[in-house]
Formats: C-alpha cells, structure tokens, sequence
C-alpha cells in the first residue's frame, strides 16, 4: 500500500467558513477529494473509490469515533495529537466528487487556524490515506482515507500554520500565547489576545 496525500487549494475546493449559531465553533466545508480526474499528482480516483471511502468515513463517525486532522500534512498515515486542530464532522459525495465538513478545535493548532482564516488567509486541505497506483494509468484502487488535513496555499513555499507556530515559539511570550490558546474556549478576551499576537506574527511574515 502507497502513502497518498492529495493537495486542494482554497479555491480548488470551493472552501467556506461558516459558524455555529452560538459563534462558539468554526466549521470548514468543500471538496475533500475529487474523484474521476486526473489530479496534480497524476493519479486518477475512480469515483467508485471515493464513495467507498467517505462511507467507511461516515460510519467510524456515526460509530462514535473521532476523525482527528492536523495541521500540514505528515508524512506517514499517524495522527499526531499535538498536532491536531480539527474533526470531520461529516462526508457526502456531490457528483464525483467527495465533500465535508469540518469542525475547528479549540486546540493551539486550532485557535491558529481559527485566527488566519479570521485573518484573511486561505487554507486548502489534503486527503491523507493509503492505496496501490496503477505505473500504466495512475489509476488508485483499494483507497481508504485516513484523514483529511488543514494545508497552506501550495503557492506558499512555507506552510502558514507551521511558520506561524514556530514563530510564536521563538518571540517573545510566544510560549504563553500557545498556552492560553489551549484554554481560550469561548473567552473571548483571551481569543482577542491570540488574534492580535498571531496577526501581528503573520503581517511580518516574509512569505
């Protein structure tokens, strides 16, 4: 089996933002992974693939189990806790292709992507999951989806999230900042102050 991670831009994605009636979460929803085309990649996911990996999805969801994504995209099929900033909420297919619905976390990781898309910034998401190629026709088979991860614009030669984090562990009080972004929940003065820490962060970001 093949590591298979499939990049989708903001745009590519038809990504939205939305919230909770109660302003309290933040959702992502859009194309999670496109079926029946031959992405950038070169590989072709016959649309019989997808629909059986967003059913596999739905059912560990209605299962009680939580579909945990992260920040950039690793290189190996792990979820990796501190790294996590959101859950699939839900998957359905939309033509051939596979869409979602994602719930930000109130994770450092999340509070970060929480701020940048606040911020202005597009995020795009990657599908991370395993399956065999075809050499010949770059077509997948045996395709089953892991998760689906929060990614920079591939147009940005550094990742946002992870320049982001890194930068606040190098400024000063970037550490308190990370710390208070675990706890923010639903203060809202502790959420003011980690959008003005990370804005400013980003606005000197040579990128």
């Amino acid at each position: 089996m093949t590591l298979l991670k499939e990049h989708l831009t903001f745009d590519a994605a038809r990504m939205v933002t939305e919230g909770s009636d109660d302003g309290k979460d933040m959702f992502m929803k859009g194309i999670f992974i496109q079926g029946g085309v031959k992405n950038e990649n070169k590989r072709v996911y016959p649309v019989s693939e997808i629909s059986n990996a967003v059913s596999t999805i739905n059912e560990q969801i209605k299962g009680g189990y939580s579909v945990l994504g992260e920040v950039d995209h690793p290189d190996d099929l792990k979820i990796n806790l501190d790294r996590v900033s959101h859950m699939i909420t839900e998957m359905w297919m939309d033509g051939p292709n596979g869409f979602g619905k994602l719930k930000l976390l109130p994770t450092p990781m999340g509070q970060l992507v929480k701020t940048m898309l606040e911020s202005g910034v597009k995020l795009g998401v990657s599908s991370r999951g395993s399956g065999q190629v075809s050499e010949s026709s770059g077509d997948v088979s045996g395709f089953e989806i892991v998760t689906v991860d929060v990614v920079a614009q591939p147009s940005a030669p550094n990742a946002y999230p992870t320049t982001v984090y890194e930068g606040l562990m190098n400024m000063r009080g970037g550490h308190k900042v990370l710390e208070m972004a675990a706890d923010a929940g639903a203060n809202q003065k502790v959420q003011k102050y980690l959008k003005e820490q990370v804005t400013r962060l980003i606005k000197n970001l040579k990128i």
